[in-house]
């Protein structure tokens, strides 16, 4: 199995769970025998026209490369463009049963998700100009002096294939499914309604809604909360926790208490999926039990 991280660089990455420094490239985690986990990022547009152009220690085309890569940088999407081309290649090249995907916020995920689909587009319209992309790029480099031979735009053909498999997959529910995790808020579920309708609009599969951080208070021997802000809380989210199950009836809905200690390291990561495998019953013990062995 592999876990894959696609979150920028300001927001707690797969790294910090681990607690364990991860690369671009599959690297196993300590502490188990059947995972590897990968943070990607994607590099400057520039970096990445090294397909295109076929030998960048040659300086024109590197001159030809940066050039091409400010013009590209310019499109949008582009970064998730370039993060998902290194997943799908990396992926293709290591035997993995199952790949996760951490993806960032919302946003950058429906980003992420509509890519395949909007630079199919995007590439058979460059491909049906490649003949005069091509021209206007000679002509541009013949008249800065730079060698025309280090450029190949036949690798656009190469890429089309790769992001159709990779569109068909996605929508191939027996292939992908797309897990929510929500917190029970309204600024929460609002972006994950948002996210399943979404979703929906893709054809990408959905139908587990994983709800964190509930807070089960403490009770004395009376059976009355014994912290007042806990329990204020409890009563708020209780609220959303019953929109959520109106509105995802259909839904395989997991609900996870916030517990006393932070979800970090091999040992705690195994003990929340253990939970999320078999969530405990809270209405018969307390959140401090979960944790009474550690």
């Amino acid at each position: 199995k592999a876990v894959v991280s696609t979150q920028s660089g300001h927001y707690a990455g797969i790294s910090d769970s681990f607690e364990q420094r991860f690369s671009r490239t599959p690297t196993p985690v300590k502490g188990f025998t059947n995972l590897s986990a990968m943070e990607v990022d994607s590099k400057p547009p520039e970096e990445g026209m090294d397909q295109i152009f076929t030998d960048p220690t040659v300086e024109s085309a590197g001159l030809l490369r940066n050039m091409m890569g400010n013009l590209i940088g310019n499109v949008p999407g582009v970064d998730e463009f370039i993060s998902l081309t290194k997943i799908v290649k990396i992926t293709e090249t290591e035997n993995f049963d199952v790949v996760v995907f951490d993806t960032a916020p919302t946003g950058h995920t429906l980003r992420l998700l509509s890519i395949p689909g909007s630079f199919q587009n995007i590439l058979r319209q460059l491909i049906q100009m490649k003949s005069f992309v091509g021209g206007l790029v000679t002509t541009m480099s013949q008249s800065l002096g730079l060698d025309t031979n280090q450029m190949n735009l036949d690798q656009l053909e190469v890429m089309l294939p790769m992001l159709e498999r990779l569109n068909n997959e996605l929508r191939n529910p027996d292939m992908t499914t797309f897990m929510c995790v929500c917190i029970p808020e309204f600024l929460s579920l609002y972006e994950t309604e948002r996210l399943i309708q979404r979703l929906a609009e893709l054809d990408i599969d959905t139908h587990n809604v994983i709800v964190n951080q509930v807070v089960y208070p403490d009770k004395d021997k009376e059976g009355n909360v014994s912290c007042g802000l806990c329990g204020a809380r409890h009563k708020m989210q209780s609220k959303y926790l019953d929109q959520i199950t109106d509105l995802y009836e259909d839904f395989n809905v997991t609900v996870m208490p916030l517990l006393p200690r932070e979800v970090k390291g091999v040992a705690m990561l195994q003990r929340y999926g253990a939970m999320l495998k078999d969530p405990p019953n809270m209405t018969e013990c307390s959140v401090h039990d979960l944790l009474k062995d550690e």
